[in-house]
């Protein structure tokens, strides 16, 4: 039976293929010897979207916001991002917020990392990157400046978590110079007695007499 189906077999493969037996099965091989090396060097879909899966860098997670408090411009420098171990952090209005979820933009070779550990009000407002606008100095915008910073805070408010603020500089008044007039006046007189006690002296021991009956 198993000479028969083998006989009848051959016979089918001479009258399709023209090819002989043994020349049909090396042929096959081959076939499937290629098929499994290309199979090989391209992956399935399956397969591709596991792979990056696999060599994804895993991300720390952020750390909560903490709280700084009130600190001066010099020490917001500090929160750029070039220590990793330290929050981003960027005012507005001198409003400090953590901007460390965004570090992408935010952080060291963002584009908008000069804007991080300083008060950029003016820069937004203008949309400058200019370094003498990276100051939280907004004195002389106009209306339309002044709508596009109020829409940076709103956003900022919404997103961020505020930690603290930054110190303003309070102008220090000096005292007035006085005038000779005013020196003048406050420096007593050299003359003598001042005009009450003339008076004074003026009384006639009469009038003291008759005070005293």
């Amino acid at each position: 039976m198993a000479l028969q189906l083998w006989e009848t077999l051959n016979e089918a493969i001479i009258a399709y293929t023209g090819l002989s037996t043994a020349t049909f099965f090396t042929l096959l091989a081959l076939i499937l010897a290629i098929y499994y090396v290309v199979s090989g060097l391209f992956p399935s879909s399956d397969h591709r979207h596991d792979a990056p899966r696999d060599f994804e860098p895993q991300m720390e997670p952020l750390r909560p916001p903490v709280q700084i408090g009130e600190v001066t411009e010099e020490e917001l420098k500090a929160y750029d991002g070039s220590d990793p171990e330290k929050p981003l952090l960027m005012a507005i209005k001198a409003q400090i917020y953590d901007v460390s979820q965004s570090r992408m933009f935010y952080g060291p070779g963002g584009p908008y990392a000069l804007f991080a550990g300083k008060d950029a009000s003016r820069a937004l407002a203008k949309m400058s990157f200019d370094e003498k606008d990276l100051t939280g100095d907004i004195s002389g915008l106009g209306p339309f400046e002044l709508e596009a910073l109020q829409d940076w805070e709103y956003k900022f408010m919404s997103k961020y978590v505020k930690v603290g603020t930054v110190k303003t500089k309070v102008p220090v008044t000096e005292p007035s110079e006085s005038t000779p007039h005013d020196a003048e006046s406050s420096k007593p007189t050299e003359d003598g007695p001042s005009e009450s006690a003339a008076v004074k002296n003026d009384e006639t021991p009469s009038e003291v007499d008759a005070d005293k009956e």
